[in-house]
């Protein structure tokens, strides 16, 4: 039995997909399905979350390694720890029997407990707001070039699901009782199975509670989460490029335990003058013939807002290029340069006095044929 959720199916990519092509098809998918961009669509919310999981393991190699090969092998049924109740274990040599069910658990070298490999790969744990901190959301936050280049603070408005105050997150109105869930024997966990083993989940009936309320709270609808906006103030570091993730912790929702985890992926806005090349930023500056040659003196804005004075040298052609250095972006340490590239305008249309002018020019350069 291979487990439950494809990841390379959710995101539409092949096994074999690069992390840009991973990181691209992410994108997509989440800006389309971004709760914010589907206001009371429960549905888009449940396929953000299933998106940002699947991105959240194969964009990370040693978790992508090890989802690939538990993909790979299924769920290693009976693999050295013994079968449950109701199944039977394949005899050795027998025709049909898996090689996975003659190794044990010493002999994934590197993988630690079984449970700890599921749990890393597919969430097990408690509850968002039962009796575990909150879970880690993802958001989107679209910044400015200069911003993602030299860094700077951004608001950024996070929705999350937290516990409702009114009932503490237990889903019961004030003074109800609180009887124990049949279905979990007030654990608040139920297992799933995956071949021989049995991965814990919070318990559906109780949503991980572990108790059942007589009267639900109606602030919340017994539900124990309240939707809500948090308002932060976000600092990007500098030379932050499009794509870039950053965790901040306890800035998620909150459980019973604290809060979980907030994760930023930032994505950068074009700019209209500067382009990015690495730690090099690239611009494009226009003159006209006349200054092309005979060279000018040109004011160039750079990256801080500033301008510096570029010397254009006589006979300088089109698409040439100049360096200014030390006017990149600063990123651990090393700072890169400010590339400028020269555009030369053609008059669309001359007046007579010009036109005559150019037609003197060429026949004293001997350009007429």
């Amino acid at each position: 039995m291979a487990p439950q959720r494809d990841y390379y199916r959710i995101l539409g990519v092949p096994e074999s997909a690069t992390t840009d092509q991973i990181k691209k098809a992410y994108r997509k998918l989440a800006k389309k399905h971004h709760p914010d961009a589907n206001l009371g669509n429960k549905a888009a919310g449940e396929r953000f979350k299933e998106i940002s999981e699947a991105y959240s393991v194969l964009s990370d190699a040693a978790k992508r390694k090890q989802y690939d090969r538990l993909r790979k092998y299924g769920a290693f049924a009976g693999m050295g720890t013994g079968s449950r109740p109701g199944t039977t274990r394949t005899p050795p040599g027998a025709p049909g029997r898996s090689p996975f069910e003659d190794l044990e658990l010493k002999d994934l070298g590197g993988f630690g407990g079984i449970g700890d490999l599921f749990s890393s790969i597919f969430g097990g744990g408690e509850s968002r707001t039962g009796r575990g901190r909150g879970e880690s959301v993802e958001t989107i936050v679209t910044i400015p070039f200069r911003v993602a280049a030299l860094g700077g603070k951004v608001p950024v408005v996070v929705p999350v699901t937290e516990a409702c105050s009114t009932c503490s997150g237990s889903g019961a109105a004030p003074g109800s009782q609180l009887t124990v869930c049949t279905e979990c024997k007030g654990s608040g966990q139920v297992s799933f199975g995956y071949g021989g083993f049995a991965v814990k989940r919070p318990c559906p009936a109780c949503r991980g509670k572990g108790r059942i309320a007589s009267q639900r709270c109606g602030a919340c609808a017994g539900v124990g989460e309240l939707r809500t906006e948090r308002r932060l103030m976000i600092e990007v570091p500098p030379g932050t490029d499009d794509g870039t993730r950053l965790r901040l912790k306890e800035q998620g929702p909150r459980g019973a335990a604290g809060a979980g985890d907030l994760i930023v992926s930032f994505q950068v806005e074009p700019d209209r003058f500067f382009a990015r090349d690495g730690l090099d930023v690239a611009c494009t500056v226009p003159i006209n013939v006349v200054q092309a040659t005979l060279g000018t003196k040109l004011k160039v804005r750079t990256l801080d807002g500033k301008h510096v004075v570029l010397r254009i040298p006589p006979g300088t052609q089109p698409g040439r290029k100049f360096r200014i250095k030390g006017q990149g972006i600063e990123k651990n340490g090393a700072r890169g340069d400010q590339l400028v590239e020269i555009a030369v305008e053609i008059p669309a249309k001359l007046s007579p006095e010009q036109e005559a002018k150019l037609k003197e020019f060429a026949e004293l350069a001997q350009l007429r044929h």
